[in-house]
Order: structure tokens, then C-alpha cells, then sequence
């Protein structure tokens, strides 16, 4: 398409059609605009996810072994071994030993060596079996691998803000469209039963209704509980906010042309309503998980969440409660830093999307 400039003869040729972009080109160029916050905190979840899926092979052994001379074991070192020696392995450890069973003082004993196998029975890391562990954060009060409990751990810590946000914020952004396109009694009802909801101090609540799970429910069955008791308590809020986006919603020309073609209310919700509202939501969500990981973080520490000996981060930190045990095992505390670190990537991960995506909050 082309126009001609009056008494120039000046022709005006219309650039091509810029070609879509791939999905490819789209993330890398979202990379480039994003901060070094956002991009560590990227780069943390992705960690966080991968020792989450990956823990059987991440983790060096079985998060439920004991080793029950070696309580309270501090980190051990690694040493790289010489090249004359890498047939037997490329790293190695001294072995530790209890020198005060009272203080549970340890010393490194330097008269042998336990031998670091990487990529060995179906492990990255591990030592022979028979050989002296390797305790690459220290062991905990019964003498587990903690680097392998907080591995196995993060399954469960990584998974339910996901599981959590999923249920919670798919009947929010139902019940909300729904409240607010119909209206009426439907609405005042939906919106007093939130407001109800919205009411109750969310953590006693949550205390309260996690103290009616049964003691011997399996780990699995006791993970979907709480999914589910704090998905139930989550929702009100935010259908209540999106009910009022969805009333503003239904006034507008394209949401009436469809009602004055025939359209369903169903199709109006899914195709046109729902979908104007979807940026907020994924903003929500995203900033919503943390909640969810120190919600399950908190139950658990309480002894109401995940049970022994299943591993959580939340209830790794149990024993963090006794103040001495925590001033004489200070790595007993590192579950607490996975739990920091996945919380704020988590947020500044949410406040990058809510800059992209909400255009609300632009200023």
C-alpha cells in the first residue's frame, strides 16, 4: 500500500508487517528487560524446582537413614584428590569422629579417607556403600543427611504453593466472574459468605482446621489436606476482587455485542469476561505462593503439617526451636534460608510480572 505526497511526487511506501515473534525471542527479550533481582530469583526457583524433581538422583542418600553415630555432625569438607589417584575418585573426605559424646564435638579423622563418587548408583554424589557418609550440610539430631532431607524436602515446599495457588485461584476466578456478571441474590450471597471468610484470623483458622487431620494419615494423603484447607481459606479474597473487575467488565461493547449476538453466559464468562482479568490473576498468583509455602512451613513446624519421618522445610526446623542446640549446631538453620530465598525470588518474581502484565499498576 502506498500513498503520493501533493506537488512532491514523494511516494510513501507502508513497512511490512513485522513477523511474529517466537517464544523464544519473546523470553529472551523479557530477560533483557528484567533486573538482576529478577533474574536471580529466576534462576533460584529453577534450582529450588530441579532439586525438587530430580531428588532421588540429587540427593547422595535415603532421607530416612540414620547414621546414629554421627548426630549433629557439622558440614564436612571437600578435597580434591590427586590426579594419581582419580581412578579411586576425583574428591574425597576425611571421615569424622565424635571426640565429645556429651557436646558432640567432632574431629576430622585424618588417617583415612572416604572417597566422593559422582554419577555412582544412580546418585550425583555419593560414597560407597559400607563407607563413612558424606555430610556435605551436616546431619541433623538423628544423624539423616540434611542436605538430602532438604532436597526431598523441597517437594514438598515447591509443590504445595503451586498446587495451592492452582485450586485456590481457579474458584476464585470462577465464583468472582460468576458473582459478578449475574448479580442479584447470587452475588450478595457469594460476597457476605467471603466476607465471612475474609473475616476469621487466617492462621488460627488454619491451625484449627489442620488439628482435625488424623495422626495416621500417609504423607500423601496428609499433603493434599493441607493443600486443601488452605486453598478453602485463600479463595475469598481474591474472588471478591475479581467480582468487582468483572462487574466493570460486563458493561463494556464487547462484552455487550456478544450478549446482543446470542451468546451463552457461559461463552461471554469464558471467551470474553474471564479473559480480561487473567493479567491480574497471574500477578496474584505469583505473589500468592509465598503465603502458601510459609503457611505448610509454619504447620509443619508446629507439628500439625507433614510428619516425621517425611521431610518438609518446615518441620526441618523443629529442631531450631531449642535455642541451645541452635547456638551449638548453627547448620541445623539452613532450612530456614531455603525458605527465605524461595519466598523472596517468589515475590520479586510477582512484582516484575505485575509491571509487565497489570497495566493498572503503571504509573
Amino acid at each position: 500500500m502506498s500513498a503520493a505526497l501533493p506537488r512532491t511526487g514523494i511516494r510513501l511506501e507502508a513497512p511490512p508487517p513485522e513477523p511474529h515473534a517466537s517464544f523464544g525471542a519473546k523470553l529472551r527479550r523479557e530477560w533483557r528487560l528484567a533486573s538482576w533481582p529478577v533474574r536471580l530469583s529466576t534462576l533460584c526457583l529453577l534450582v529450588f524446582y530441579i532439586l525438587a524433581l530430580g531428588s532421588p538422583v540429587i540427593a547422595p542418600y535415603n532421607p530416612t537413614r540414620q547414621y546414629r553415630s554421627l548426630p549433629d555432625c557439622p558440614p564436612m569438607a571437600l578435597h580434591l584428590a590427586a590426579p594419581s589417584e582419580w581412578s579411586q575418585g576425583f574428591f574425597y573426605a576425611y571421615p569424622m569422629r565424635m571426640t565429645d559424646a556429651i557436646r558432640r564435638v567432632y574431629a576430622e579423622d585424618r588417617t583415612t579417607r572416604t572417597s566422593v563418587h559422582l554419577f555412582s548408583r544412580g546418585h550425583i554424589f555419593t560414597t560407597a556403600p559400607g563407607a563413612p557418609p558424606y555430610f556435605i550440610l551436616g546431619s541433623d539430631a538423628l544423624g539423616r543427611d540434611l542436605f538430602s532431607r532438604i532436597v526431598y524436602g523441597s517437594r514438598v515446599s515447591m509443590f504445595i504453593g503451586i498446587l495451592g495457588v492452582a485450586i485456590s485461584f481457579s474458584l476464585g476466578i470462577t465464583i468472582g466472574a460468576l458473582s459478578g456478571y449475574v448479580g442479584g441474590l447470587l452475588d450478595n450471597v457469594i460476597m457476605r459468605w467471603s466476607e465471612i471468610e475474609m473475616s476469621l484470623p487466617s492462621f488460627y483458622f488454619l491451625l484449627a482446621l489442620a488439628a482435625i487431620i488424623p495422626s495416621g494419615m500417609s504423607t500423601v494423603a496428609t499433603f493434599f489436606m493441607i493443600v486443601a484447607i488452605m486453598s478453602f481459606i485463600s479463595w475469598a479474597g481474591f474472588a471478591r476482587v475479581i467480582r468487582g473487575m468483572t462487574a466493570s467488565v460486563r458493561s463494556v461493547p464487547y462484552v455487550e455485542a456478544a450478549r446482543a449476538l446470542g451468546a451463552s453466559r457461559r461463552r461471554i464468562l469464558a471467551r470474553h469476561v474471564i479473559p480480561s482479568v487473567m493479567g491480574y490473576a497471574v500477578v496474584a498468583a505469583t505473589l500468592s505462593i509465598p503465603g502458601f509455602i510459609l503457611g505448610e512451613s509454619a504447620l509443619s513446624l508446629l507439628g500439625l503439617g507433614i510428619q516425621e519421618p517425611a521431610a518438609s522445610w518446615g518441620n526441618l526446623l523443629a529442631q531450631a526451636e531449642d535455642v541451645h542446640a541452635l547456638a551449638h549446631y548453627p547448620w541445623i538453620l539452613l532450612p530456614g534460608v531455603f525458605i527465605f530465598l524461595a519466598v523472596m525470588s517468589f515475590n520479586f518474581l510477582g512484582d516484575h510480572l505485575r509491571d509487565r502484565l497489570d497495566p493498572s499498576h503503571l504509573r
